[in-house]
């Protein structure tokens, strides 16, 4: 065998192997047709992070006998163990709490940039159209996003959670639940309002809330500003 040819094979079998590195899928909603985008997806062996995207696809890259994590706010979270890199049809369960349970009870702090530098690193804009405009640059935009909107939940829910909110109002189990979602400050409002203000702001949105028919209660999520 020339060393040409040697070569060309090498190159083929290679490309073959990186290829099947990448995984891909779909993530629904249950057992309807309803696809989901923004699910995160963590691969927690190499910490290797995707999005779904408008359409509920994915690609992560990933290896047989690796384990990923699906997840998103108000959906049950999903594990799945790698046999094989076939396409994936992933269902996410509906949670019936509205609470964001999925992504801030760890109360451990929460560090994307620390956890995750080569987003941040390949989410900067630059020079290079094809570094802007590529598709490595645009997931890893994404991903920043979606990690800058979770620190700010976190931060939301350091001070806006169940044991605070049910020492100010009469309420508990799914009241409470539905309440909190109606009633769920921005991390602005939380900024520029002291202890004191928020227990106002509770007790009026608790008078609002019991004045809404029982069927009302849960349906619309009302922010304040």
């Amino acid at each position: 065998m020339s060393s040409r040819l040697f070569l060309i094979l090498f190159l083929v079998i290679t490309g073959s192997v990186q290829a099947q590195t990448i995984l891909k899928g779909t993530v629904y909603e249950g057992k309807s047709s309803r696809k989901l985008s923004n699910v995160f997806v963590r691969d927690i062996n190499s910490k290797e992070v995707s999005l779904t995207d408008n359409s509920g696809n994915f690609s992560i890259r990933t290896v047989i006998n690796h384990t990923l994590i699906f997840s998103s706010p108000g959906y049950v979270s999903d594990t799945l163990y790698l046999v094989d890199l076939n396409p994936k049809h992933i269902e996410l369960s509906f949670r019936n709490i509205t609470l964001n349970t999925v992504n801030v009870t760890s109360t451990r702090s929460f560090n994307p940039r620390e956890e995750y530098p080569d987003v941040y690193e390949k989410s900067k804009f630059a020079l290079s159209p094809s570094r802007i405009f590529g598709k490595e640059a645009k997931n890893a935009r994404r991903l920043k996003h979606y990690f800058d909107r979770e620190t700010d939940e976190r931060q939301i829910d350091s001070i806006f959670n169940a044991a605070y909110v049910s020492s100010v109002v009469p309420l508990k189990g799914q009241d409470l639940e539905n309440f909190m979602t109606l009633y769920r400050p921005t991390l602005a409002f939380l900024k520029k309002t002291p202890r004191s203000s928020l227990t106002l702001y509770l007790n009026d949105s608790y008078k609002k809330f019991m004045a809404l028919p029982p069927e009302k209660r849960g349906l619309q999520k009302l922010s304040a500003q």
